[in-house]
């Protein structure tokens, strides 16, 4: 097993994902802790410039969004799986769901006027303003969905979940799938975050029994590392060849070996620039190269990024 480094900060809903798949598969990782706001010049050393929360790193391969990093960790540990057998394309749809809808209409309730108090309530004022001022970036000068619209979405959604619970402890059944740990890590936030604001899951007692034994999976295995030691892996290590299994599949007119561009669609759009060596049916890969981490290949997933050319 390869050894298995997570870049993230305690209180990201999405990292949470990733640390409860984890712990799922029983896999021993290692725990980078980054900033929760720009700048973070020790990531930009590994992707390049996508910046959002986390990214797992495999030597001098770094993978982006918790989407492709949950298949990078089902094809390391294939058991126990995060698809049942002959569901795995709904699954994949709930999940997507769970982090394209859901996520953001919990947490606009997350941080309602009394949630966000409650949150801030011992931090510094000039983190606080600096923090919201980072988020406001991130979603491209967007606002922030209203309070009373993101609370009454919200209980549409838990009572959605409510009813895949019926008479079956998670989502699909009788074990954990990728659905359900995309669709806890919200609910997390809300439960164990904003507790002020938990009491929005009293009207789905099914949701809340299933929140608690989504956390009980836990963590597993997992010892602290620094950041520069996490470069000095990546630059004393070589990426791992590609799979010439793996067919190359061309929309964009764009040849293996261009100098492209890659950026979240929406939400962290900053982009990282490289050299494009593949082009799968699932994912994006460029190699680059950075004066402290050496070369590596960074990775993405086709759905949720955006590929173009450099200089178009």
């Amino acid at each position: 097993m390869p050894e298995l480094i997570l870049h993230h900060y305690p209180l990201s809903p999405f990292a949470e994902k990733i640390r409860l798949i984890l712990g799922f598969k029983k896999l021993p990782w290692h725990s980078v802790f980054i900033p929760n706001m720009m700048p973070k010049p020790d990531v930009v050393a590994l992707t390049g410039g996508h910046r959002r929360t986390p990214f797992l790193q495999i030597g001098s391969d770094i993978y982006c969004d918790t989407a492709l990093i949950g298949d990078v960790l089902e094809q390391l540990a294939p058991n126990p799986s995060l698809y049942p057998p002959a569901q795995k394309g709904v699954v994949r749809i709930v999940a997507q769901w769970a982090d394209s809808l859901l996520f953001p209409v919990a947490m606009a309730y997350n941080f309602n006027p009394e949630a966000a108090k409650s949150f801030f309530a011992n931090q510094d004022p000039a983190h606080v303003q600096a923090f919201v001022a980072d988020r406001t970036a991130m979603r491209g000068g967007a606002p922030r969905m209203p309070a009373p619209d993101a609370a009454a979405m919200y209980k549409s959604h838990l009572r959605r979940l409510s009813q895949m619970l019926e008479g079956q402890p998670f989502l699909f059944g009788g074990q954990a799938c990728l659905a359900d740990f995309s669709a806890v890590h919200p609910l997390w936030f809300t439960t164990q975050q904003v507790p002020v604001a938990a009491d929005i899951l009293k009207s789905t007692p099914h949701v809340q029994d299933w929140v608690a034994r989504m956390l009980a999976i836990g963590h597993g295995d997992h010892t602290a590392m620094t950041a520069s030691d996490a470069i000095a892996v990546a630059r004393s290590a070589k990426p791992a060849a590609q799979d010439p299994g793996q067919h190359f599949q061309d929309e964009h007119g764009i040849p293996l070996g261009s100098d492209v561009v890659i950026h979240a669609e929406s939400f962290g759009t900053e982009p990282s620039a490289g050299q494009l060596v593949a082009a799968t049916r699932t994912r994006y890969t460029i190699r680059r190269t950075d004066p402290r981490a050496g070369t590596v290949h960074v990775h993405f997933p086709r759905i949720g990024f955006v590929l173009k050319r450099a200089g178009t």
